[in-house]
């Protein structure tokens, strides 16, 4: 008789960290047009490689909304995960909601709390304000700052930016993006695309696709025309892929950052 193997068990990495906090900021949850969760007592979990994560106590989630199921997953940090699928009105979200039931002893702080996978939902808020794709980190920094420097960009041999008057982006685990006025860009060499992206630090990304010399570079730039309230500098600015591009920042060529962006289009 054959004998179904057993999945590996991770082994724990000793410079993997969790760390888990109290948030003061209150927290809601939408799914088809009712409050899932609501709380001023959720705790955020910071977790190595891993997006910050909102874990609600239970007393705040509207658990009659919600069906346990089947799924269960392990986690060597946080122990074995049990899930549950969210019901309202004829919509659900499967395996939407996940929290630890019997967690590690060193683990007991998320006890009784409940986290949600965010693009399952419909709406988050902190406070009042919505926000978009995963909390905000207390510990992650955006600096704009405006610059004099002289910054060319060079896409396919053509330049295609050149300007005095940068504004530098300084974001936390990230290479330095330079925003430029469209004075400052070859506009001509551009072209809008559908594509959207958000950032629960910036906002909403518009981006533009270039054709220098014949060859297209789809969306190799990006710019935020309507940022949030907390990142006004870069309003109207052009953005490239360092990635991508040749940036020269005070005539000196600078070195290809080498980040998750370096093989991977934005569609």
């Amino acid at each position: 008789m054959a004998q179904t193997a057993t999945p590996p068990v991770r082994q724990r990495d000793p410079n993997h960290r969790v760390d888990v906090e109290p948030s003061p900021r209150r927290v809601r949850v939408e799914f088809n047009g009712q409050t899932i969760a609501d709380s001023t007592r959720v705790l955020l979990l910071r977790e190595t490689r891993h997006l910050p994560v909102y874990y609600f106590p239970m007393d705040d989630v509207r658990m009659e909304l919600l069906t346990p199921t089947d799924n269960h997953t392990t986690c060597p940090y946080k122990g074995e995960a049990s899930y549950w699928t969210i019901k309202v009105g004829d919509r659900e979200s499967v395996d939407a909601v996940w929290g630890y039931l019997d967690p590690p002893p060193d683990r007991q702080d998320i006890k009784g709390h409940l986290a949600f996978y965010w693009d399952r939902m419909d709406h988050w808020y902190e406070e009042a304000e919505e926000v978009f794709k995963h909390p905000r980190d207390p510990y992650h920094r955006v600096d704009a700052i405006q610059s004099s420097r002289h910054v060319r960009i060079v896409v396919n041999g053509e330049t295609v930016a050149d300007t005095a008057r940068p504004c530098l982006l300084f974001e936390t685990g990230h290479p330095t993006r330079y925003y430029i006025p469209q004075d400052d860009v070859r506009m001509d060499l551009l072209a809008p695309t559908e594509t959207h992206s958000v950032c629960p630090y910036k906002g909403q990304a518009s981006y533009w696709s270039a054709n220098v010399n014949g060859e297209a570079a789809r969306n190799i730039a990006w710019g935020y025309l309507n940022p949030i309230a907390e990142c006004p500098k870069i309003k109207g600015l052009v953005s490239f892929f360092n990635e991508k591009v040749d940036v020269y920042v005070d005539g000196e060529l600078q070195e290809r950052p080498v980040t998750g962006w370096s093989n991977r289009t934005v569609e």
